[in-house]
């Protein structure tokens, strides 16, 4: 037996010969457990003893076990008849893991065997649908949870908001927020209030805020952040300032996380000195109100001075974190300076720091829309911890560096590794194989994403199959899908459309998309600009000419005045502007 065992008075000398004493003890040490291989000699030692057969010394061998959830699920194999608390033990270790959607299975088996649910099996389970933004299964957990009487319980209430909240589909979560009124409690309001930030509708917050206050509730720093974060999505200082007196008015102004939050209001409102005022009057800075601060800097283009903070941040021995530098490195690419990145990279070597998801997809990300992909295909290797978000943006790199032979290699990769893809690297691969014309390696990449992987495709999926096809020139098959789209209401996949018509000058379809637009959608600049490229296409200069002279009229005629429904229907494209950094 180990030194580090014989440490834990785990041998038989040291336990009472009570059994009851045995298991708390053991139960103690089990708990005490910060590494797998200290779990290891446990399990050892419980095996040499026969504890591994008791049910409950089990349960929590099982319980420290989901450090490593492969571990935790060689152990479960091997039970013969696992009681609930083992089922929840595993649903809880796989919500929390890189590989949530393990959790479904066994929510799957836990209801085969009959064995009654409590609580916290939906709560996981809801946690872990949350995170894969599989909507199907979590409406289906919904219905399970109502039926078996536990939907009533506020907490599986808060899961199933939080649920519809992070999947976006916040009419769910507003129908059933107000079913039982009366049983939402603090942390419904709350959550709901995060859900309306996460669909972009802040406005929605300061509404459901003033409800609350009516019906007598009072606020609590988690609704105070989701009132700033409003706030600043809408851009509106003056209401800052009031939330700011508020926050003072009731004590809020000690909160680290407040403070960060208006640190992160005042920047990007626009007010870097008051930003600058509020975190030099917080005397213990933590790493988490450097890092907001030093991005606030960068977001504001103040690249150089936000270099400097990062000095001083390590002068005054705060050690800067992945969070901190991926702040500083995201506004790279905006500002065109390369010299940053490279700085931020020498950093990273001398401080020894570790390529982690956060860092080393944040040094991918800049190299690659930089242009630098074989760094970015460097760091990526190099990474010890790549996430779902890591493999999507090496993807995206590849694909928009016109490689999707290796976008669709890195894909297929990313599957035998073990990784799950989701919906935004789905996007990345279909637009990577549209702008390679990989007409049919596309439309296998989208028929896998429903049918293996069982997603809803959104209008942005839709529309870079569309995009596939018509860069391939299949206009008219283009056309038939948009019109058997289940998604309605939006006009990004006829404009797609109707710019492959510009590129192949097929006018007569694209006049049909052209009215499809000014009949039911909002009409746009971009409208008319593709339908005169198309005619140009074409040759058809005589249909040119007409249109560039109604264009003409309507400037001449808006210079001496014109109501405002002529004006919106003025004809301008915005001039571009890029940025190349050439020797420093």
């Amino acid at each position: 037996m180990s030194s580090w065992l014989r440490h834990t008075h785990l041998n038989s000398k040291s336990f009472s010969s009570d059994a009851q004493s045995l298991y708390y003890n053991l139960t103690l040490t089990l708990k005490s457990c910060k590494t797998t291989y200290e779990t290891l000699q446990i399990h050892g030692y419980m095996v040499k003893t026969g504890l591994n057969n008791v049910p409950f010394t089990l349960s929590k061998l099982l319980a420290a076990s989901i450090l490593d959830m492969n571990y935790a699920a060689s152990i479960f194999r091997n039970i013969e008849n696992p009681n609930l608390f083992m089922f929840n033990t595993m649903l809880r270790g796989y919500s929390v893991s890189n590989c949530p959607y393990k959790a479904l299975p066994f929510f799957n088996e836990l209801r085969n065997r009959g064995i009654v649910m409590d609580q916290f099996s939906f709560i996981t389970v809801l946690k872990a649908c949350g995170k894969v933004s599989d909507v199907g299964v979590g409406q289906g957990i919904h219905g399970v949870a109502v039926r078996s009487g536990n939907g009533g319980f506020v907490d599986v209430r808060n899961a199933l908001l939080h649920f519809y909240c992070v999947c976006r589909r916040i009419e769910d979560a507003h129908k059933l927020f107000d079913e039982f009124p009366e049983r939402n409690d603090l942390v419904s309001w709350n959550t709901l209030m995060g859900g309306c930030l996460l669909v972009s509708q802040p406005c929605l917050v300061f509404g459901l805020f003033r409800k609350m206050c009516w019906i007598g509730l009072e606020a609590s720093v988690a609704t105070v952040l989701n009132l700033l974060s409003a706030a600043s999505d809408i851009g509106n200082f003056a209401l800052g300032v009031s939330l700011h007196g508020y926050c003072i008015r009731v004590g809020f102004c000690s909160n680290l996380n407040v403070l960060t939050a208006l640190i992160d209001l005042y920047a990007k409102t626009g007010h870097v000195y008051l930003a600058q005022k509020v975190f030099d009057g917080i005397a213990e800075k933590d790493v988490v109100l450097w890092n907001c601060f030093i991005g606030s800097y960068a977001r504001n283009g103040l690249v150089r001075e936000a270099l400097g903070l990062l000095k001083q941040m390590s002068l005054q021995g705060m050690k800067p974190n992945s969070s901190t530098l991926s702040g500083l490195l995201s506004a790279c690419p905006a500002s065109g300076s390369v010299r940053v990145v490279r700085h931020v990279t020498s950093f990273v070597e001398e401080q020894k720091l570790e390529l982690d998801a956060v860092l080393g997809t944040a040094l991918v990300d800049v190299y690659a829309k930089c242009g630098f992909l074989d760094e970015a295909m460097d760091i990526f290797e190099r990474m010890e911890d790549k996430d779902v978000k890591s493999w999507t943006v090496m993807i995206s790199g590849h694909g928009v560096h016109g490689q999707p032979s290796n976008a669709i290699r890195l894909f297929n990769r990313m599957e035998k590794e073990g990784y799950r893809p989701n919906g935004v690297t789905f996007l990345a691969i279909l637009t990577a194989c549209s702008h390679g014309g990989l007409v049919i390696e596309g439309m296998e990449i989208f028929k896998h994403m429903v049918q293996e992987y069982g997603f809803s495709p959104r209008v942005e999926h839709y529309g870079c199959v569309i995009d596939l096809l018509g860069r391939a020139g299949m206009l008219h098959e283009a056309h038939e899908l948009i019109k058997s789209l289940p998604i309605k209401g939006d006009a990004t996949a006829w404009r797609t459309l109707l710019s492959a018509c510009r590129i192949y000058g097929d006018v007569k379809l694209g006049e049909h998309v052209k009215d499809v637009l000014n009949n039911i959608y909002t009409e746009h600049p971009t409208d008319s600009l593709l339908i005169s490229s198309t005619y140009a296409v074409a040759g058809r200069i005589t249909d040119l000419i007409k249109m560039q002279e109604m264009k003409q009229t309507i400037v001449e005629v808006e210079n001496y005045g014109v109501n405002e429904i002529e004006a919106e229907r003025m004809v301008v494209k915005e001039a571009g502007l890029s940025r190349v950094e050439i020797d420093n």
